[in-house]
């Protein structure tokens, strides 16, 4: 069953009446290049085009007498065509239509991923704006660093969008290749110009050299991408995850009407998406590994690819489509609190300007060391009190003496970050 996430045309473009409608298309254009230079009969070609047909139930019948997919297909093709069938597949080997129709697919595919992460770019677009001026706390390793603003965090998930997007397109044309070559890529039995003529018409490139198969790099440098784009979709929804948890709730995921968070809790409002979004990464990781591996064959050609990429190639691309669409409904849908995340900000009373003052004593003067020194004293003594980072200063008697309350009280305005966010964006083109 396809997500409903996903786009009902990613489905589509894996079914088998798909698949086997391609490897019709390339051995009826295969047909008619060979017309052109005269190998077989134009009054063949039209007879094949007219007849040419396949019924998936009948192939799957042929394979389990065949134990081979192409020849089970290439026999109920012929069962359509009668005597000119003897032309369908003339010098071809069963990797020139398996290959070929699988970069079609693998464009086509692509094609709907672009279009979801061009969707993803412009949904982070708009909500990274709307809250450019929204402060919250900036964190590492967790923990409170400096105020930042939310849409500063979605900015740059945007960013990474964009680089992402750049990178699919590069894997889009290097997976755009066909091949009609033989049986070990040579062109004993046909010439290069049935080639050509096969994978123009598919809008696809004639790979400049195979062996028995198009070479796995290609694939591996498809999937790896998707994967690298999965740990983008994952780091956002991690990064919900933790916005949501009671102890923070500066944002969550959309709690529909109806919706239930547990069997057994009624309250409960759990990141159920963000959960899948991160779960369905680990798998596109997974199969990465699975297509760097396919890479390395035996000779001109194995088979060890093939079973893998019958799951991978479908399940990577379905998963994509289905985890982009989630994101973007996720972030498009985010409830956010601001006021929750000037609450937060303030938890640690004052300390997140604690490197303001040092650099401050070190304007003054002070070698960093001993400026940090100083500054650090208070700020134990505020965590370990309880105290406010900035009565904490004023009672440091050796740091008050290269500064004066007026001073130190200036550095305490996290508004001070919202000019940086102007040249941030900027930068961004946002």
């Amino acid at each position: 069953m396809i997500p409903r996430y996903t786009r009902p045309e990613m489905g589509k473009i894996w079914s088998d009446e798909n698949k086997y409608s391609i490897w019709l298309k390339i051995e009826i254009l295969a047909c008619e290049a060979m017309a052109n230079i005269g190998m077989i009969p134009y009054e063949a070609v039209e007879n094949i085009k007219k007849k040419a047909k396949f019924n998936v139930q009948r192939i799957a019948e042929l394979e389990e007498i065949t134990r081979h997919d192409v020849i089970a297909f290439l026999t109920n093709v012929e069962e359509y065509i009668g005597d000119d069938s003897r032309y369908i597949h003339f010098g071809m080997t069963s990797s020139d239509i398996l290959d070929t129709a699988l970069s079609y697919q693998l464009r086509e595919a692509g094609k709907i991923i672009l279009q979801d992460l061009i969707e993803l770019r412009n949904t982070l677009a708009e909500r990274a704006k709307e809250f450019k001026y929204a402060i919250c706390i900036g964190r590492s390793h967790g923990m409170h660093a400096e105020p930042t603003t939310f849409g500063i965090k979605l900015a740059l998930w945007h960013e990474e969008c964009k680089r992402n997007i750049l990178r699919w397109e590069n894997a889009l044309e290097n997976i755009s290749y066909g091949m009609i070559s033989g049986a070990v890529g040579t062109f004993d039995h046909l010439p290069p110009e049935i080639e050509k003529y096969v994978c123009e018409k598919l809008e696809l490139k004639p790979d400049p050299i195979t062996t028995q198969i198009i070479q796995r790099d290609r694939h591996a440098h498809y999937i790896n991408t998707i994967a690298i784009i999965a740990t983008m979709l994952e780091k956002i929804a991690t990064e919900v995850r933790h916005l949501q948890r009671t102890e923070v709730g500066e944002a969550e995921e959309y709690f529909s009407k109806g919706q239930k968070g547990s069997s057994a809790m009624p309250h409960k409002r759990n990141p159920i998406s963000s959960e899948n979004i991160c779960g369905q990464a680990r798998i596109l990781r997974a199969n990465a590994i699975a297509a760097l591996e396919n890479n390395a064959l035996w000779h001109e050609r194995d088979i060890s690819h093939s079973s893998v990429e019958r799951i991978i190639l479908p399940d990577s691309t379905i998963s994509l489509d289905y985890i982009l669409n989630r994101t973007t409904n996720l972030i498009k849908n985010l409830v956010v609190y601001p006021e929750k995340m000037i609450e937060n900000l303030n938890l640690t009373r004052g300390l997140i300007y604690s490197q303001k003052i040092l650099l401050l004593l070190i304007k003054k003067g002070l070698k960093r060391q001993k400026a940090y020194e100083l500054v650090q004293l208070s700020a134990m003594d505020s965590i370990n009190n309880n105290t406010h980072f900035l009565d904490s200063l004023l009672q440091n008697n050796e740091l008050m003496q290269y500064l004066n309350e007026k001073e130190i009280k200036e550095n305490f305005d996290h508004n001070n970050i919202l000019k940086r966010a102007d040249i941030i964006f900027e930068r961004c083109e946002l």
